[in-house]
C-alpha cells in the first residue's frame, strides 16, 4: 500500500521497519522468557565459591587470618615483658659501674649510649634473626602439613611492612627500657651508685589482719607471703607472664575444640534428621516413603514443605535462605529442636509469624518483634513478624508453621520434603540408597547432613597443625618466662639468701624461701589464665566466623588440664634448677661488702 501511494523506496523501507520493530521486541521477550524457562529446567548455575573444595580452602584461610591477628600480639606482649624486665635487670647491676664513670667526670649522654647501643644492637640482632627464622620455619611447616588436606605450591615472600613493625618494636622493648633504667640510675649523685641499692623494706599485708589464718602459718610462709607483697613489680610480671603463656595455650585447644563443637551441637542438637529427600511436583510422598521403608537404616520421615527465599529487613537482604514448614501441626520435632538463644527454652512455631536462626538475624539486624520480608524463588513474597530466634550453627533457616506457610505460598501449595531419620551407615551405603530413590519419577533431589559433617571435620583437621605449633610455642615461651623472672628473682636477693643459708638453713629451706612465691604466683597466673584465655578464643572465634557458620565457645577439660599441668611442670623445673643454683652459692662472695 506504501509504494503503491507513490513513495520513495527508502521512506517505504523504514516505514516497514518502524511497523516491524515493536513485534520482533515483544517476540524476542517472549523467546527470552521460554529459553530462560527452558534452562532453568535443566541446567544450574555455580560460581566457584560453589565449589566444596573452594569454600574450605577459603574459609579456612580466613580462620588461619584470624589466629595470625591475635597470636603474635600475645606472644610478642610476653617476649617483650621478658625484654624489658632483662634489659632493665642488666643496666641495674651496673649501678657501681655508671657511679665510678659519672665520679670521673663522663657526662650523662657518654654514660647512656654505652647501654642503649648495646640495647639497641640486640633488639636489631634479634629482629632480623627472628624475621629470617620466622619466615624459614613456621609459615612452610604449616604449608607443608596443609598438603595433606589441600595441594598448594609453597609461596612465602617477606611482609617488609611487618617486618619494619616487628623491628620497630623489638627496639620499643629493648631500647626503651635501656632508656627510661639509665635515665632514672643518672638521676642519683655517684657515691648512692656505688653503694648497692638498699632492698625494700616489708609491710604488714592483708593476710595478716585475718588472725585465725595467719597464726596457723610457719615462720617461713609468713616471710615467703610479705615477700609477695614486697616485690610488686615482680608479682605483676610474673601473674602476666604466667596468664599469657595459659591463655595462650587454652586458645589453641578452644580453637578447635570451638570448631569440632560446631558440628557436634548442629547434628546432635538443633538437626536429628540424616537426609533430605525433594519430591518432584504434584508427587506425593508415599511413593518416597515406600522406597525409603525398604532400607534398613530407614527410622522415620517427617513432611515438610520447603522452599528457598531470600530474607530481607532495615536495608539488609540475604538469599539461600531454607525455610520449612511440617506439613501438620506447628511442631518439627523430632527432626528439628528450636531452642531460643535467650532462654534455651522450646520455642514453638506461630502461627502468624517466622522463627528464624541466630546468624540470619545478625546478618539482618533484626531481634524479635521486628518485620522482615520472605521472597520465595517461585516470586512470591509476604512479610512476616519475628517470633523468635533460634539457635543454629551451620547455614541459614526460618521456620514456618503450616498456616503462615500457605500464606507466603497460597493454599495450593503442597508438601514437597522429607526430613528423613536414619541409622548410622557409611558413604557407600548413603550413596546406594541415594541412587534408589533419584532412579524414582517422583524423587528429584536428596542431601545428607554427612556432607556437611565431613566439610567441618575437615575444617578442624586443616587447624590441626597451627593449633599444635602454637601450643608448643606457647609452652616453650612460659618456660622462658618462668625461668627469667625467677633467675633474675634469685639474683637480686643473692646477699638475702647467702643470709638465712648462714643462719643455719638447711637447702630445701632456702629453695622453698624464693620457690615458695613462684609457686603461689603460678597458681594465680593460671587462674587469671583461665579467664584471659575464655577472652582470647572467643574473640578469635568472633572473627573467624564466616557468613553462615558460628563456632560456639568450647573448650575442654583437657585443654585446661594441659595449660595447668604445663605450667605446674614448668614450675617444677625451674624450682629444681634454681635448687641446684643455690646448692653451689659462694656466700663468702655474696655476702662481701662493695666497698
Amino acid at each position: 500500500q506504501l509504494a503503491a501511494s507513490g513513495m520513495p523506496a527508502a521512506a517505504v523501507a523504514a516505514a516497514a521497519d518502524q511497523a516491524i520493530k515493536p513485534q520482533l521486541s515483544t517476540f524476542q521477550q517472549q523467546a527470552t522468557v521460554t529459553a530462560r524457562k527452558q534452562l532453568s529446567t535443566s541446567l544450574t548455575w555455580q560460581t566457584r565459591e560453589d565449589l566444596p573444595g573452594f569454600g574450605d580452602y577459603g574459609g579456612s584461610a580466613d580462620r588461619i587470618a584470624a589466629i595470625a591477628n591475635v597470636f603474635p600480639v600475645f606472644f610478642f606482649l610476653v617476649a617483650a615483658l621478658i625484654t624489658f624486665t632483662t634489659v632493665s635487670r642488666m643496666v641495674e647491676e651496673a649501678r657501681a659501674q655508671i657511679g665510678t664513670f659519672k665520679a670521673l667526670g663522663y657526662g650523662k649522654w657518654a654514660i647512656a649510649r654505652n647501654y642503649l647501643a648495646y640495647a639497641a644492637l640486640a633488639g636489631l640482632l634479634g629482629g632480623i634473626i627472628g624475621v629470617f627464622a620466622g619466615n624459614l620455619s613456621i609459615p612452610r611447616i604449616v604449608l607443608s602439613l596443609y598438603k595433606n588436606y589441600i595441594p598448594l605450591q609453597q609461596v612465602v615472600s617477606l611482609q617488609w611492612p611487618l617486618i619494619v613493625l616487628s623491628l620497630l618494636l623489638a627496639l620499643i622493648a629493648t631500647l626503651g627500657a635501656a632508656a627510661i633504667v639509665v635515665r632514672n640510675e643518672l638521676t642519683e649523685k655517684p657515691a648512692a651508685l656505688m653503694r648497692p641499692r638498699a632492698p625494700k623494706s616489708a609491710k604488714r599485708i592483708l593476710l595478716e589482719r585475718i588472725t585465725p589464718l595467719w597464726s596457723r602459718l610457719s615462720f617461713n610462709q609468713k616471710v615467703s607471703y610479705r615477700n609477695l607483697f614486697r616485690y610488686k613489680s615482680r608479682l605483676v610480671m610474673t601473674i602476666l607472664g604466667i596468664a599469657g603463656g595459659t591463655a595462650l595455650i587454652l586458645t589453641g585447644f578452644g580453637i578447635k575444640d570451638s570448631i569440632t563443637a560446631t558440628g557436634v551441637q548442629q547434628y546432635g542438637d538443633v538437626i536429628h534428621y540424616q537426609a533430605i529427600v525433594r519430591l518432584a511436583d504434584g508427587k506425593k510422598p508415599a511413593a518416597a516413603r515406600d522406597i525409603l521403608a525398604k532400607s534398613k537404616a530407614y527410622r522415620s520421615a517427617g513432611t515438610v514443605s520447603g522452599a528457598v527465599a531470600k530474607l530481607s529487613a532495615k536495608g539488609h537482604s540475604l538469599s539461600d535462605v531454607n525455610l520449612f514448614a511440617p506439613a501438620n501441626g506447628n511442631d518439627l520435632e523430632p527432626y528439628v529442636s528450636l531452642r531460643s538463644t535467650a532462654s534455651n527454652r522450646k520455642l514453638t512455631l506461630p502461627r502468624h509469624g517466622i522463627v528464624i536462626t541466630s546468624k540470619l538475624a545478625k546478618a539482618l539486624n533484626v531481634t524479635t518483634g521486628d518485620t522482615l520480608k520472605v521472597a520465595t524463588t517461585n516470586g512470591q513474597s509476604k512479610r512476616f513478624t519475628i517470633k523468635g530466634i533460634a539457635k543454629n550453627y551451620v547455614g541459614h533457616f526460618g521456620y514456618l508453621s503450616n498456616t503462615a506457610y500457605h500464606q507466603l505460598a497460597g493454599n495450593s501449595a503442597k508438601p514437597n520434603t522429607l526430613l528423613v531419620r536414619l541409622q548410622p551407615q557409611s558413604s557407600k551405603q548413603n550413596d546406594r540408597l541415594a541412587k534408589q530413590l533419584l532412579n524414582h519419577h517422583a524423587i528429584v533431589g536428596i542431601s545428607f547432613t554427612t556432607t556437611a559433617k565431613k566439610t567441618l571435620s575437615n575444617m578442624s583437621g586443616m587447624l590441626d597443625p597451627i593449633v599444635l605449633i602454637f601450643i608448643l610455642l606457647s609452652a616453650v615461651l612460659s618456660f622462658v618466662v618462668l625461668y627469667n623472672l625467677n633467675n633474675i628473682n634469685v639474683s637480686e636477693r643473692i646477699r638475702e639468701l647467702s643470709t638465712i643459708k648462714v643462719l643455719g638453713f638447711f637447702d630445701r629451706e632456702v629453695t622453698m624461701y624464693i620457690s615458695r612465691e613462684s609457686i603461689v604466683l603460678t597458681v594465680i597466673g593460671i587462674v587469671f589464665g583461665y579467664l584471659l584465655g575464655n577472652l582470647l578464643t572467643a574473640y578469635i572465634l568472633y572473627q573467624a566466623e564466616t557468613e553462615a557458620v558460628v563456632f560456639p565457645l568450647t573448650i575442654s577439660i583437657v585443654g585446661y588440664l594441659t595449660a595447668t599441668l604445663l605450667m605446674l611442670a614448668f614450675t617444677g623445673v625451674v624450682t629444681w634448677l634454681t635448687h641446684r643454683r643455690l646448692q653451689r652459692v659462694d656466700m663468702v662472695e655474696a655476702l662481701k661488702s662493695n666497698e
